[in-house]
Formats: C-alpha cells, sequence, structure tokens
C-alpha cells in the first residue's frame, strides 16, 4: 500500500479499503500486506487494516507486514503491532524511503494506494509498479458510487 503523507481521504479510504481486503481474503484465503510508516495514510490504512485482520484473525488469513527503510526509535512497539518488520534493503538515508518503497512494489501481486497528485514519494512508487507491470487500484480515484 502506498499513499500520501498529508492525507484527508479518510471515509473514502474506509469505504473502499474494508471492502477490497474482504474480497481478496475470500477469493485467496491468505493476504500479505506490505505498508511503511511514514505519515497519516500509513497510519489511518494500518488501523483499517487491522480492523480487518481482527475479524479474521482464527484464520491468520492476513499477514501484516511493516516495511521500513533504516531502523527507528519506536522498533519494539512497531514489533508489537505488525506481524513482521523488514528493512529489506541498505541505502543512503536520502534514497532508502525510495528504495523501500521500489522493493514493495516489486514483491507486490497488488498495489492498494491512494494518491490525489503526481508529486512525492508515494506518487513516484505507484508509477514504478506501474512500470514494472503491477496492478494498481487508486482508492481515491471517484467511482460511479461516489
Amino acid at each position: 500500500m502506498f499513499g500520501h503523507r498529508d492525507f484527508n481521504g479518510h471515509r473514502q479510504l474506509e469505504e473502499k479499503l474494508i471492502p477490497i481486503l474482504r474480497d481478496l481474503i475470500r477469493k485467496k484465503k491468505f493476504i500479505e500486506i506490505y505498508m511503511g510508516r511514514d505519515g497519516e495514510f500509513d497510519t489511518y490504512a494500518a488501523t483499517l487494516v487491522k480492523r480487518v485482520q481482527k475479524d479474521y484473525d482464527d484464520y491468520h488469513t492476513i499477514e501484516f507486514n511493516l516495511v521500513l527503510p533504516y531502523p527507528k526509535k519506536d522498533m519494539e512497539d512497531f514489533e508489537k503491532y505488525y506481524d513482521r518488520v523488514d528493512i529489506p534493503i541498505s541505502a543512503h538515508p536520502k534514497l532508502a524511503i525510495t528504495k523501500r518503497n521500489e522493493w514493495m512494489a516489486e514483491q507486490a501481486d497488488l498495489i492498494l494506494c491512494y494518491i490525489e497528485r503526481e508529486s512525492g514519494g508515494a506518487y513516484k512508487a505507484v508509477q514504478y509498479a506501474r512500470k514494472i507491470r503491477k496492478e494498481v487500484i487508486n482508492l481515491a480515484e471517484k467511482t460511479k458510487e461516489d
């Protein structure tokens, strides 16, 4: 999942993300989610994933993974909240978030994002995902129901 650091689409994200996660679980029986923790989107989306994960907890159908660009001071708290915490790459701090985002895109079968503008790290990550031919669903896009 990718989204902008500053984020205002709480209601729209909740209305779209929860049904998509439930549908993926019905179809796949197990899903693995990769997410960063660098802004408002990440924080709010994580609460929604945890809500859905709790509904299916007996079946262990969602593995929720935090992917960090480098170690952070709250590692113990992160390890309690997420199923797994990964730091998969080693890069200069100025490149670390970009490289981490590329790594997440490469691992994914599906990219769920909330992109409202054509700038920033989340936008670049989604552009990279499209370049490597990953399926992308932008939850910020308006649908007929919106």
